[in-house]
């Protein structure tokens, strides 16, 4: 199906938003405004955006400590996500979750998960619930290469072609886990294939292709969508940075990160349709100065916040029905 223009704008705006949105954290991070540890997405832009782009408020999403992307893919606000990363009241999730834990009912988004393999049985939750009410929706959960050696995530996918249901596991594979490269800790040369082996229709794409990506997602939310059970993807990206803000990287030579950078999901964006004559540089370049300001106005809003008050400090402990 061809995207109208549009779509492309959606599109673009989408992965540049998670593009400044990642390298305002990094300059964030580095101020001393943020909390903990930051885990940013640049360089995989294309895959979370793909991923998300004909999914509504209804169909569910779970995520990673790599998270932002994500959320911001699935709808979002960045203004919210600023004051939960700062930890500042406002924040989506009252300024308590953090960088990691985002979380946003409204939009479908259970949330960013610090466990790695945390998300994939949450999700077969959500898409067991779609079923047993008669829905077209689904849950996607996404992981890396290192969670796909978790027990977690190979129960869940068990499970999800036991029971049947719209679920769909999408593996960011970026080449590793934490420090360790995939060539070494993953024993299958595709996840795609360990995938189809507990029953599922699976493929491996080009992760800094949003067309090839979006292309991918669309059988698999097809196949989800007519009941006829999971579904997994395997995208194929490279992160820019380390497993976190300030990690030296130690482990990456110099001409593997340069690698990294060529293989830019925005700039391929750009040539794809520049070449194809489907938006002008100049519709971009807008998108991109309305972005960039928006971005910078939640940030600098986000570090004027007030912290939450201590009355706040035992609320949202504990689930009351």
């Amino acid at each position: 199906m061809q995207l109208s223009r549009d779509d492309l704008k959606r599109a673009y705006t989408a992965m540049f938003t998670i593009r400044a949105f990642e390298e305002r954290v990094e300059k964030e991070f580095a101020d001393g405004t943020i909390p903990g540890f930051a885990h940013v997405y640049l360089g995989q832009e294309a895959s979370g955006v793909g991923v998300c782009f004909d999914l509504t408020d209804d169909d569910w999403i779970g995520s990673t400590h790599r998270g932002h992307g994500h959320c911001i893919a699935k709808g979002c606000e960045i203004e919210g996500m600023f004051l939960e990363i700062m930890g500042r009241e406002g924040g989506i999730c009252g300024g308590k979750g953090g960088s990691m834990h985002i979380a946003d009912m409204d939009k479908g988004m259970l949330g960013a998960n610090a466990i790695v393999g945390g998300s994939p049985p949450l999700a077969v939750g959500a898409a067991l619930t779609q079923k047993l009410r008669g829905t077209d929706r689904v849950a996607v959960a996404f992981s890396g290469d290192g969670a796909s050696n978790q027990g977690t995530t190979l129960e869940a996918m068990n499970m999800a072609v036991i029971l049947k249901v719209p679920m769909i596991f999408v593996f960011e594979n970026n080449g590793y886990g934490e420090f360790t490269a995939s060539d070494y800790s993953v024993g299958a040369a595709s996840l795609a294939d360990r995938a189809a082996a507990f029953g599922m229709p699976a493929q491996t794409v080009d992760g800094a292709d949003f067309f090839a990506v979006h292309a991918a997602m669309r059988d698999a939310l097809e196949h989800a969508r007519s009941g006829r059970g999971p579904y997994t993807l395997e995208t194929r990206c490279s992160r820019f940075l380390g497993h976190f803000v300030g990690d030296p990287q130690k482990y990456r030579g110099p001409e593997e990160l340069a690698e990294a950078r060529a293989n830019d999901p925005i700039s391929r964006f750009r040539d794809r349709v520049g070449e194809a004559a489907l938006l002008d540089m100049a519709e971009l370049d807008e998108i991109e100065s309305a972005v960039r300001a928006r971005v910078d106005a939640a940030a600098a809003a986000a570090r004027e916040a007030p912290m939450p008050s201590l009355a706040t400090l035992e609320t949202d402990v504990y689930v009351k029905y």
